[in-house]
């Protein structure tokens, strides 16, 4: 949540003056001269001051607090830095249009003072010295970034923790002996599923709450059979640290199985078990893959299944991807509302299987699409709060068996401690690991959201439409040029494009279905597509909501002329008049208005029955668009 405070310069301690006019290449005497334009906008932990993709709209300079920056829109994020106090922002605004490279969040109370992008270009026009003397110190400053940059890559961008790519170690499974190369953590079972499932190229680590969540999972386990005397302490430990390491954003890179594959998930299961076990025998001071010592299933499997552990990731993982999409889905909602509040007076004709209907506001219309969306949100965090039930416990069909007593409850107690979300233990193992319901539950709910979503696009690609031989009621903020060969041409490519993203989610649904009921007696083999098909349609929904919101929600205006001339010319409009008029009056005229082509407005007019005066009153918003007394009063 972003709050706005008016400010003024005695905000600012002269030293974080002095660090913001050094990195804009001005005077602290010039930069006072350009605060005052701006305004103090505070944020609580964890919220989104900017999202890569999204325009830039202010140039910011960091009053107290840090902001993180986060780059990977596609559920494989990696933190590239941080800014703290007296920090400047966004300067590329004065730049360029390009688009944020990287997502900001604030990592915890936090203040920024923000100047808009219009205050920019307003001195831009009436300073242009002073504005491009600060473009040239920007642009100086973004050129020494991007020669350190390829001077740190070169630095290490050759082999990882000086490993050779050309090692490598043997290891063995059930089926046999293979090389591994050295500088991988995973072991020889992923090495088999990635040369076994080369389908999507979209491995585990794109979607970077999944890996989070598999860790989770792990240490929860590794806790739980340390309590329960069935792993010794020194190992629990080591497990505990890795996942913690993981937890942190570290190895992602090693999960390298594709979303799709066979085995229920068991590719999955190993890839992590792996992974652990070679970074936990690094920590204790083995070699990788002395298994002896850290196993992949004796130990980081200890008490499990993938049976237990897969779904459980996946529920946990999903949800993590459900709180970005949701709140980028309110964002879009108080786009809509914003919209809704600015258009209260527009009054314009409303339609009804694409014919004159009555007359309304465009802030009646756009209100109604707020509320389509806060539907589609208070679904799917229904839906999220069912995927909360673990199965951890019931290792392969759902008895326990191979786990302690206790395991199951004591398992679930901490993964909601350690996740920080409120997992609860399902009543029924059996049941928990066959049915796939709460899938299903989540990919209806996005269903539900993508149908609305895709309403609301339809219908601003209808109101925009024109501009000379449409309705054009609206105009859509211009994104790019539309054609090839049509000079001139603009579309509505972000209505277009979020309605094709909703498609694909209502396609997946069907996808999700199938999946769901293919489940056979004590197990589900078609989770991993479910898996794939609830991340990639909830971070497409999430995108779609961004893009939506920023690139033309709130650009757009409404064509006040255009919707007042459809008003006045609808043969709709005797609907509204037939409680003044009477109905006879009223037939008369609209039969009258198709006959000659006149206008409902002028017809009446000119026949007396209502002055000006009168017809224009009756036609505010206020009184065209609400329950109202005969006569109008």
């Amino acid at each position: 949540m972003r709050t706005v405070i008016p400010g003024t310069m005695n905000e600012f301690a002269d030293d974080l003056l002095a660090r913001a006019a050094e990195a804009l290449g001005i005077s602290p005497e010039e930069l006072s001269t350009l605060v005052p334009r701006g305004a103090a906008v505070t944020y609580r932990g964890g919220d989104c001051l900017f999202h890569e993709s999204a325009p830039r709209q202010w140039l910011g300079i960091v009053m107290e607090g840090e902001v993180e920056f986060r780059k990977g829109q596609h559920g494989s994020v990696r933190r590239v830095g941080r800014a703290g106090a007296g920090t400047v922002l966004s300067e590329k605004v004065m730049l360029d249009e390009t688009p944020h490279s990287a997502t900001g969040v604030a990592l915890g109370p936090l203040t920024v003072w923000q100047i808009p992008r219009s205050e920019l270009a307003s001195l831009r026009e009436r300073e242009p010295a002073f504005y491009y003397r600060i473009v040239g110190w920007i642009a100086r400053r973004l050129s020494d970034r991007l020669q350190a940059s390829w001077e740190r890559l070169a630095v290490t961008g050759e082999s990882e923790a000086g490993t050779s790519a050309f090692a490598f170690r043997r290891e063995h499974d059930s089926l046999g002996e293979r090389e591994v190369p050295e500088s991988v953590l995973y072991g020889v079972q992923t090495l088999r599923a990635v040369e076994n499932f080369p389908f999507s190229g979209i491995r585990l680590s794109h979607y970077g709450d999944f890996v989070k969540a598999l860790a989770c999972v792990k240490k929860a386990a590794a806790l739980a059979n340390e309590r329960l005397g069935v792993l010794d302490t020194r190992r629990a430990g080591v497990i505990s640290e890795v996942c913690d390491e993981i937890i942190a954003g570290q190895h992602h890179a090693h999960f390298v199985v594709d979303m799709f594959q066979g085995g229920a998930g068991t590719s999955t299961n190993m890839n992590i078990n792996e992974v652990i076990a070679n970074r936990g025998l690094e920590i204790l001071g083995f070699r990788r893959g002395e298994y002896a010592e850290l196993h992949p299933n004796d130990h980081v499997n200890c008490s499990q299944s993938t049976n237990d552990v897969y779904p459980t990731a996946v529920k946990l993982g999903i949800y993590f991807t459900l709180r970005d999409t949701l709140a980028a889905l309110k964002e879009l909602q108080a786009a809509l509302h914003g919209r809704a509040e600015a258009f209260a007076d527009v009054l314009k004709m409303g339609r009804t299987e694409n014919q004159d209907a009555v007359p309304m506001t465009l802030g009646q219309e756009f209100g109604a699409y707020a509320v389509m969306v806060g539907d589609g949100i208070r679904f799917l965090t229904h839906a999220g709060h069912e995927l909360l039930t673990s199965n951890m416990g019931a290792t392969a069909i759902g008895t326990g068996l191979n786990s302690p007593p206790g395991y199951a409850e004591l398992c679930t107690a901490l993964l909601a401690e350690i996740s920080g979300t409120p997992v609860r233990h399902a009543g029924n193992l059996v049941e928990a690991t066959q049915d796939s319901g709460e899938f299903a539950l989540m990919s209806g709910s996005m269903k539900t959201a993508a149908v609305q979503l895709s309403k609301i696009c339809n219908d601003l690609r209808w109101l925009s439409s024109g501009p000379r031989c449409g309705l054009y009621e609206i105009r859509l903020p211009a994104m790019q040029p539309g054609s090839s060969i049509m000079p001139g041409k603009v579309n509505p490519v972000i209505p277009e494009v979020v309605s094709q993203i909703c498609y694909q989610i209502i396609g997946g649904d069907m996808t999700v279905s199938m999946a769901a009921e293919a489940s056979e007696l004590e197990l589900n083999m078609a989770e991993p597509v479910i898996a794939f098909n609830l991340f990639f349609g909830l971070t497409l929904l999430r995108n779609a909501a961004v893009v939506l919101a920023t690139r033309c929600i709130a650009g757009i205006e409404p064509n006040r002329e255009r919707c007042l001339a459809y008003v006045q010319n609808s043969i709709g409009l005797v609907t509204a008049l037939n409680p003044v008029l009477g109905y006879e009056r009223s037939a008369a005229i609209a039969s009258e208005a198709l006959r000659t082509g006149a206008s409902v407005y002028d017809l009446v007019i000119a026949k007396g029955w209502l002055s000006r005066e009168q017809l224009d009153d009756l036609l505010r918003p206020e009184h065209m668009t609400h329950p109202r007394r005969v006569g109008g009063s």
